[in-house]
């Protein structure tokens, strides 16, 4: 084929139109990912333009001789599932809330989604004031109502520490799922909506017949997007606790980021951000196929 045919062909021109938005990617992700695959490899300080090979040495160091990995791994796995249930149900919850005709619906709107585009490490800073036992706004609150006695160091309590970061995690991240379902929302016909009403059916059977189907596939979207998030989860809970009291909050991708950027070991390091990628891939990929499968099924 001649170039001036190819020009006109549309797969050519899909092709030249992506050209740089894949080039971009390649370098940005594409590379960096594949670096750190290999740098997992290899032993690396930072400063040393040697990188010798060292094979599995550091998975086999995190895994068997790290105690702090399978600690991060038992949280990461706690906040996964909490980050799986709680936002997208608070979300699904607002947003039911605010699609109807309420007075204010669009402020009300704003206002819970404005903690998403406020900076994690900001958020961290707000609930850490908040958080504080002597001076904190929920410690002033108790006092005020008489609950002295049930005032804990929120974020120095191991018992404690990682459900209170995750309650701020959860402040900062619901108005995301709020706005996808708002999305998913107006996909929902309201033909049926009103056929169902006409035929006696209450809102609960309305949701489970009507509304929840036509959210599958926002659904999916969503609990994808959370998965992925709560598996990187970093700033946040460096900025209120940095891992700590006694490493009971510490996170896989906040200790990958411990062994490389503080203890100066690349290698381990980045073998944690790769059993992290490997850990997402092994929970979404699958999730997204049964998701297509059920919907193929259906149809």
């Amino acid at each position: 084929m001649s170039l001036k045919n190819r020009t006109h062909d549309p797969r050519f021109q899909a092709l030249l139109l992506l050209a740089p938005a894949m080039a971009i990617y390649a370098v940005f992700a594409v590379y960096p990912m594949l670096n750190v695959v290999v740098l997992s490899f290899q032993k690396w300080n930072g400063l040393d333009p040697q990188r010798p090979f060292v094979g599995l040495a550091n998975y086999q160091y995190i895994f068997t001789r790290d105690p702090v990995f399978w600690v991060a791994f038992k949280n990461t796995v706690i906040w996964t599932i909490m980050s799986v249930v709680f936002p997208p149900m608070v979300g699904l919850l607002l947003a039911l809330t605010l699609n109807q005709k309420i007075f204010g619906r669009n402020t009300f709107r704003a206002i819970f989604y404005l903690p998403v585009i406020i900076a994690p490490i900001a958020v961290a800073t707000m609930w850490k004031w908040m958080y504080d036992p002597f001076f904190g706004l929920f410690s002033q609150l108790m006092t005020n109502m008489g609950l002295q006695m049930w005032i804990k160091d929120w974020l120095g309590d191991k018992n404690i520490a990682l459900y209170s970061v995750f309650v701020a995690y959860l402040w900062q991240s619901v108005g995301f799922s709020m706005v996808l379902f708002l999305a998913g929302l107006q996909n929902v016909s309201q033909t049926l909506v009103e056929a169902a009403r006409i035929d006696g059916a209450g809102r609960w059977a309305i949701f489970k017949h009507v509304t929840f189907p036509a959210l599958r596939t926002t659904m999916t979207i969503v609990l994808v997007l959370s998965i992925i998030s709560s598996l990187k989860a970093f700033d946040i809970v460096y900025g209120l606790t940095g891992g700590g009291p006694a490493q009971s909050t510490q996170m896989l991708a906040l200790w990958a980021f411990t062994q490389a950027m503080q203890i100066f070991d690349f290698g381990r390091g980045a073998a944690i951000s790769v059993v992290l990628l490997l850990i997402t891939i092994a929970i979404v990929v699958p999730y997204l196929r049964w998701t297509q499968k059920h919907e193929d099924t259906e149809q």
